[in-house]
């Protein structure tokens, strides 16, 4: 099998080994493919790997002997999976690979908004300690996170163990998913109607898919029903937001901070709006990329590959 990887340095820089999937054929790596070089650099393989190259229906109708597509994550938008399936061709994800690695981002987007930790951090280093009067201060507010409200949109997996880090940490957490029954649970969250969390939570995070029903599921209207100074994280996907709102939203103080590890176009513009917003707090899409996360990301991908080739095909999406 001719096995070619669109894009592999993101999921390995150099700290990972590909020996595992190269024993199943032979494999071409690029670091990196431009839309202008898909279909060529792709057109002898039979399985082709991604995880942000976009293969979409004219791509695939250019790939004469492709049997297989590996997408190198969970979110499988990157793929016009209904034409894959109509030409024939498996796709696959890795599901559940990241979610320890994205719980713990989530988290300490919260942790920073609640201490102000990069505030202080920033403060100390650029001499402000050592010129200070007291033995203590604070750059901006410490708030306790014990007895605040946090809603969770989307509750699979991740969503479920963030539940379970907030609960630990002494937060009332409620819950909204398109087919969770309201009430209160066993696990102590109490799932909620969709427009009640937004409006009663002191902290909004997000773990739900992108779909054309959530896409700016965050906008103008909707936060305008959020409490005053309310805080907002999205570790999920960047156009579950409407960046512009939520952009004005943080200058006007209706949102009071917001923690994001991805935009809707990445890399961002230096001209999208909540780059310069103030008490924005952005990382660069990498709550996924530890090293632990990584290593089962390839380990499943290569697992993926083995169970195709041996006719019983695991995690197919389409």
């Amino acid at each position: 099998m001719n096995i070619v990887v669109l894009d592999a340095y993101t999921a390995n820089p150099g700290d990972l080994s590909w020996n595992a999937l190269k024993s199943l054929g032979n494999v071409i790596l690029y670091d990196r493919t431009p839309p202008s070089e898909t279909a060529s650099r792709a057109r002898d393989a039979e399985i082709v790997l991604t995880n942000k190259v976009i293969l979409d229906a004219p791509t695939l109708d250019n790939l004469p002997k492709l049997k297989y597509v590996g997408v190198l994550a969970t979110g499988t938008n990157v793929v016009d999976c209904a034409h894959a399936r109509e030409r024939g061709v498996v796709v696959t994800n890795i599901p559940q690979y990241s979610t320890e690695s994205v719980v713990q981002a989530t988290m300490a987007h919260l942790f920073n908004i609640a201490s102000s930790y990069v505030a202080n951090v920033n403060s100390t280093r650029n001499g402000e300690w050592c010129s200070c009067a007291d033995f203590s201060y604070t750059t901006g507010p410490l708030v306790e996170l014990s007895g605040k409200r946090l809603g969770i949109v989307g509750y699979g997996t991740i969503g479920k163990r963030v539940a379970q880090v907030a609960i630990a940490l002494g937060m009332n957490v409620v819950a909204y998913g398109p087919r969770l029954a309201l009430g209160k649970r066993s696990d102590g969250v109490e799932a909620v109607a969709l427009e009640q969390l937004f409006q009663t939570c002191d902290v909004v995070s997000l773990h739900c898919p992108l779909t054309e029903a959530t896409r700016f599921l965050v906008n103008a209207e909707r936060i305008s029903s959020m409490k005053k100074g309310s805080w907002l994280i999205n570790t999920g996907r960047g156009p579950l937001l409407d960046e512009q709102a939520v952009a004005n939203a943080l200058r006007s103080g209706q949102l009071g901070a917001v923690g994001l590890d991805v935009l809707s176009t990445e890399p961002p513009a230096p001209t999208n709006p909540l780059l310069s917003a103030p008490n924005c707090y952005i990382t660069p899409h990498n709550a996924w990329a530890s090293f632990e996360a990584r290593q089962r990301l390839i380990t499943i991908a290569v697992d993926n590959i083995k169970a195709f080739l041996e006719n019983h095909p695991q995690n197919v999406v389409n």
